[in-house]
């Protein structure tokens, strides 16, 4: 059986003991709340890293904009003065 990329050494036989265990600790009538909870949680954080990935571009942009401007305008009084 081939092993989960991201959880070395963990293949389909494991997978198949952990999900019996969260069954019979949960219950069958929880396994869809906890589904449903589980994929808020990831949804929530892939938002999260998402926009924090977005500010930094804006941030990055405005920066580099507000950089250009005082580069021209430097470059404007200097070609005023000769």
């Amino acid at each position: 059986m081939a092993a989960i990329p991201f959880l070395p050494g963990v293949g389909f036989p494991e997978l198949l003991l952990i999900l019996l265990v969260v069954l019979l600790l949960f219950g069958p009538k929880r396994l869809p709340q906890l589904g449903k909870s589980l994929g808020k949680t990831v949804r929530s954080i892939r938002e999260g890293v998402e926009g924090k990935f977005d500010e930094e571009n804006e941030d990055d942009s405005e920066s580099s904009k507000s950089e250009a401007k005082k580069a021209e305008s430097e470059s404007k009084d200097s070609s005023e003065e000769d």
